[in-house]
């Protein structure tokens, strides 16, 4: 079945970067666009930025600017490289695809960002 697995993420200070990706498996990446949402605690999951099939991306206003998204077809992933962080990017973040079975979503990996 289809697959996300996101990894990066942890700790960070206040200004610094931190990146995350999601490996995808068992359906044909290329042909779908990926998007990146995040849960911050207590709060409703939001997205953050997609990207479609022919690399064009779009970010949420609260991250524009800082964070940039991008994808490896070759590698079956998409990446979330995460610049001058503040503490209310503090989420857990999940990449997500709109899969003609569905939406799928990875298991989601912690970003936590304190002094």
């Amino acid at each position: 079945q289809v697959q996300l697995v996101e990894s990066g993420g942890g700790l960070a200070q206040p200004g610094e970067s931190l990146r995350v990706s999601c490996e995808a498996s068992r359906f044909t990446f290329s042909n779908y666009a990926m998007s990146w949402y995040r849960q911050p605690p207590g709060k409703e999951r939001e997205l953050v930025a997609s990207i479609s099939t022919d690399d064009h991306p779009t970010y949420a206003d609260a991250v524009r600017g800082r964070f940039t998204i991008s994808r490896d077809n070759s590698r079956n992933a998409v990446n979330l490289v995460m610049n001058s962080l503040k503490p209310e990017d503090t989420a857990t973040y999940y990449c997500k695809v709109l899969h003609w079975t569905g939406e799928i979503w990875g298991q989601g990996t912690r970003v936590v960002v304190s002094s």
